[in-house]
């Protein structure tokens, strides 16, 4: 996904071994990036691109003419079965493989809009009327499509236009009388009842659904920072010459204060599951399953159902037209014909591409050019660098009191005024770490590059009229070597753009309870989210909404204190061994955080989450190999080896179970779980990992099976796990914390939602602030709660 597919990385790993050891020193001993680049680059041979070629076609991206028929079928037999979202997304392949104009674009668009329309997406709906009759719909299939528009008007309030839709239809059909008895007849009914609706509604005062907009005025920066963009001012930049460029706060900050907001320099959508080859089959020859490029916008990221795709190729989509004309005039102009090529090579590789492309914008020219001529990678950072600022370095005292005093110290990122911004020159200056890289990588990193180049001067010779600026071809050496500090940035820089997805509980639609899981959409590079260090156990929360990552206050955060976001590895998460290699194999360093510190200098006991206890008296085990009760009364003693395997059948057990709920057999499902609680309280602690999540799974079971009251008591044992792992105040309480509102909701248990809503609101607003889906949901909810009095409906929870 973020490197190459692995029989690229065989092949080139088996070239490297391959080399004579002269040519491995030469490149492994190369200080500048360039030189890496320019040895590497000699080294790629035509049988090398072939083979990459090869790999690359497996990713068929172009527009098949024989594709949209088939998605139109599949989508209609998902339509018949009410399946509108599945419908809504084969719908949108068979869009994306279309040509312009066309009849089968025409019909794949008003397809889509049936399906929109039964999703109440009357918005969305209107648009893809519109497109079906732009692309040249068939007249004589345009009164369905009008009655439909017609029909979302009235349901929008827009009266006027769908009186005058109405009046539009019924003029054509006097003018050209082309239906059959039966269907005018049809459509005279059709008329008849909109018009009866148009009056009622005309009648009642007129009202406007305001459709719920995600803004971001309830995100704005109280008061930006003068020196550096996108963060308060409640911040400051320093430097330090062992742990490097750093975030202070400047007063006393509180938990959910917005700290930084942030759009992404560059970012490219996460594919998913794309495996290669499909169109090489002929029973398999066109994907039907959703990936994350289906259902979001490949230069937004925000969701939809109704995509727009690119007029060249059949892979990138979009949310508008507006979208799709910003990134083909920015970027993808130049990786349209590269589809194949940049799936094959990864992600990393993608990214570096396109920041380089989004630099042609900015006056990067210099900044570039400084990188081919630097004698070493660790020039960026010396003081003769013309990144070389004055800067207000803050002395703290014991009282945190400033002792202001001005010092010439080389920050890099920042402009001659000291300003740290957004733009390529901060992505330029974030380290690449090229003396950590094993040689094998930067090799790695260097060909995939390589070849990269080649093909985008291939397609430059094959088309003299691309609207790409000639100085990108003429240079692409200069510019290979940015794309190769970018590639090696990206291990330790790259950020991870998150979305919470939310999956049905129940399959009752009327009653339906989310459960959301975090995915990964996306990455991205935020020049200055990149600037906070870690700390497995930080003092910030980051969230995202399309391209822009918001980092508020987790908790109180002193005058002075350092502002330190995770990196992933989290004390809750994983032991601190496990935490030091992942650190130590990433991003080069070992970590010194308070957690780890009481890890690693104190005889710290596995966590309660992981604890076995005693089967005779209930105590938690101690020991290494061969654990003891701890209670003194009691002589018991068993192998840690025994209790590990009891585990691992544990797991298999509530696998079978969840697999059971997945497919339906809900008391099976509920019969197996149960059993498994009760083995699992034989030997592990009650806060045990596996205890909430046997909890968790028999919460949703109850739940399908409509059990609220049964469903909230498991949720809330599952919930006593999930603050002992993770801290009352944590983002994964707030959203247990949603689940468990849901249930009280549809179980009409006013006093308890309403209490559990409020918790959940204030967890949740720390760690996402207003804008969050779930905490509008949870406003929601509350103001329904309020204005309901107490109906007790069935046993009450």
């Amino acid at each position: 996904m973020d490197l190459p597919v692995d029989e690229w990385k065989s092949y080139v790993f088996q070239k490297w071994s391959l080399l004579p050891k002269s040519i491995q020193d030469t490149i492994s001993t190369a200080d500048a990036l360039r030189d890496i680049f320019l040895h590497s680059s000699s080294l790629l041979q035509p049988e090398d691109e072939i083979f990459l070629n090869n790999l690359s076609r497996g990713y068929f991206v172009g527009k098949d003419p024989n594709a949209p028929p088939f998605y139109r079928e599949e989508g209609n037999k998902k339509f018949q079965k009410k399946d509108y979202v599945g419908a809504t997304v084969l719908y949108s392949k068979g869009i994306s493989h279309s040509r312009p104009h066309t009849v089968d674009i025409s019909l794949c668009y008003a397809n889509r809009s049936a399906a929109l329309f039964y999703l109440d997406q009357y918005e969305m709906c209107l648009k893809d009327i519109t497109r079906a009759q732009m692309h040249g719909y068939p007249e004589r299939l345009q009164p369905k499509v009008m009655l439909r528009k017609t029909e979302c008007l009235v349901t929008l309030g827009r009266l006027q236009e769908a009186g005058q839709t109405i009046r539009d239809l019924e003029s054509n059909f006097a003018a050209k009388p082309t239906l059959a008895a039966a269907q005018f007849q049809i459509l005279q009914r059709n008329l008849c009842r909109l018009k009866r609706k148009v009056q009622e509604k005309g009648n009642l005062t007129e009202t406007y659904t305001a459709t719920l907009t995600k803004t971001f005025e309830d995100m704005d920066l109280r008061e930006e920072n003068e020196q550096i963009s996108s963060a308060s001012s409640s911040v400051s930049l320093c430097i330090d010459p062992l742990k490097g460029r750093y975030l202070i706060a400047t007063k006393d900050i509180l938990p959910g204060e917005l700290l930084v907001k942030e759009d992404a320099f560059v970012s490219v959508l996460n594919p998913g599951e794309m495996p290669p080859g499909l169109h090489h089959g002929l029973e398999n020859k066109w994907d039907t399953r959703v990936t994350n490029g289906d259902l979001y916008c490949h230069r937004c990221l925000k969701h939809t159902l109704a995509t727009v795709p690119c007029d060249g190729c059949s892979y990138a989509k979009y949310c508008s037209n507006e979208c799709m004309q910003q990134a083909w005039d920015l970027y993808h102009q130049i990786e349209c014909s590269l589809g194949g090529l940049l799936l094959t090579l990864g992600i990393f590789c993608h990214i570096a591409l396109r920041s380089t492309l989004l630099a042609r914008f900015e006056d990067a020219s210099k900044v570039i050019r400084k990188l081919c001529s630097e004698i070493s990678n660790k020039d960026m950072c010396s003081p003769e660098s013309e990144n070389l600022v004055q800067i207000l370095n803050y002395d703290l005292g014991e009282e945190g009191e400033r002792h202001g005093k001005t010092v010439k110290i080389p920050v890099p990122g920042c402009d001659i005024n000291g300003k740290y911004e957004n733009n390529y020159n901060a992505v330029f200056n974030l380290l690449a770490h090229t003396e950590n890289h094993s040689p094998e990588y930067k090799f790695l990193c260097a060909l995939s590059v390589s070849a990269l180049c080649r093909q985008l001067e291939a397609a430059d010779s094959k088309k003299p009229e691309t609207a790409a600026p000639p100085a990108l071809y003429s240079e692409l050496n200069i510019w290979g070597v940015a794309m190769l500090k970018h590639m090696l940035q990206l291990q330790c820089n790259a950020q991870a753009i998150t979305t919470i997805q939310e999956t049905a509980l129940s399959g009752s639609k009327e009653n339906n309870v989310s459960n959301s899981r975090q995915i990964r959409l996306a990455t991205g590079i935020f020049p200055v989210v990149s600037l906070l260090n870690h700390s497995c156990s930080p003092n910030t929360s980051v969230s995202f909404i399309s391209t822009v990552a918001t980092i508020r206050a987790s908790q109180q955060i002193g005058k002075g204190q350092e502002i330190l976001h995770c990196y992933g590895p989290h004390y809750s998460r994983m032991g601190v061994a496990d935490r030091q290699q992942k650190l130590r194999s990433q991003y080069f360093f070992d970590c010194g955080c308070p957690a780890c510190q009481k890890e690693k200098h104190r005889a710290v006991a596995r966590p309660r989450w992981e604890a076995f206890c005693c089967n005779q008296c209930g105590e938690l085990l101690q020991g290494g190999d061969v654990l003891s009760c701890g209670s003194m009364s009691c002589t018991e003693s068993v192998s840690r080896d025994h209790l590990t395997s009891q585990l691992q059948d544990l797991q298999q057990q509530v696998g079978i179970a969840q697999e059971l709920l997945r497919s339906g057999k809900l008391e099976q499902a509920v019969q197996l779980l149960l059993e498994c609680r009760h083995d699992a309280e034989s030997f592990l602690s009650a806060e045990h990992s596996m205890v909430g999540e046997i909890e968790d799974a028999l919460a949703q079971t109850y739940a399908a099976l409509g059990d609220w009251q049964k469903s909230a008591t498991h949720l809330q044992k599952s919930l006593r796990v999930v603050e002992v792992r993770h801290g009352p105040s944590s983002v994964e309480v707030g959203h247990e914390l949603f689940k468990l509102a849901q249930l009280f909701f549809n179980g009409f248990a006013i006093p308890e939602a309403l209490n559990t809503v409020e918790r959940a609101e204030k967890v949740l607003m720390v760690h996402y602030g207003p804008c969050n889906d779930e905490i509008q949901e949870l406003q929601k909810m509350k103001s329904c709660l309020l204005n309901s009095p107490p109906i007790p409906l069935g046993p009450s929870l």
